[in-house]
């Protein structure tokens, strides 16, 4: 009785010797629509996140809107990679790298003239913001900006852009 008792401590010990701080994560993956972007200036913009680790994650944004004319143009794609630095694994503060392929339009004066140059381009830039995840963590509110820098803009584009955004998302 007693060599069953001790193998029973024993084994219930070496499990929490090898449990985790944190628990078990298993929804790496999050998709996000950025409801700030679509509020303010009716463009669409999807986002997905995946998680590599406790505070690393790498992700893509994809952005459409019916107008050429506006800051980020009517088309965009990029990828990201965040760094997180709350007290819970993936929330919290974060930073990140992200690059940006956009194509859009702008109306400019030529010699007197209103002339409409197509553009596309490359973008790369930093951002920040913060992450709040409910408790069943499958739920997500993120507040985020950055800018970046066009790689080979235009005579007519502007050099830098911006990136802002308050976004609901889901884990799955």
């Amino acid at each position: 009785m007693k060599k069953g008792l001790l193998v029973v401590v024993f084994l219930l010990g070496a499990k929490m010797a090898f449990a985790q701080a944190y628990s078990n994560f298993d929804k790496n993956q999050e998709i996000k629509f950025n409801i700030g972007m679509f509020l303010a200036t009716t463009s669409v913009e999807f986002g997905y996140e995946y998680f590599l680790g406790d505070d690393t994650s790498v992700g893509a944004i994809l952005h459409f809107d019916g107008d050429g004319e506006d800051y980020n143009g009517s088309f965009g794609f990029g990828p990201n990679f965040r760094a997180y630095f709350g007290d819970l694994p993936r929330s919290g503060a974060f930073a990140e790298a992200f690059g940006l392929y956009l194509k859009g339009e702008k109306k400019y004066n030529d010699m007197g003239s209103r002339i409409v140059g197509e553009y596309s381009g490359v973008a790369l830039g930093l951002g920040g913001g913060y992450k709040w995840v409910t408790r069943s963590e499958r739920f997500t509110l993120e507040l985020n900006g950055g800018f970046g820098r066009n790689i080979n803009p235009k005579e007519f584009q502007d050099d830098f852009i911006f990136r802002a955004g308050l976004s609901v998302g889901f884990r799955f």
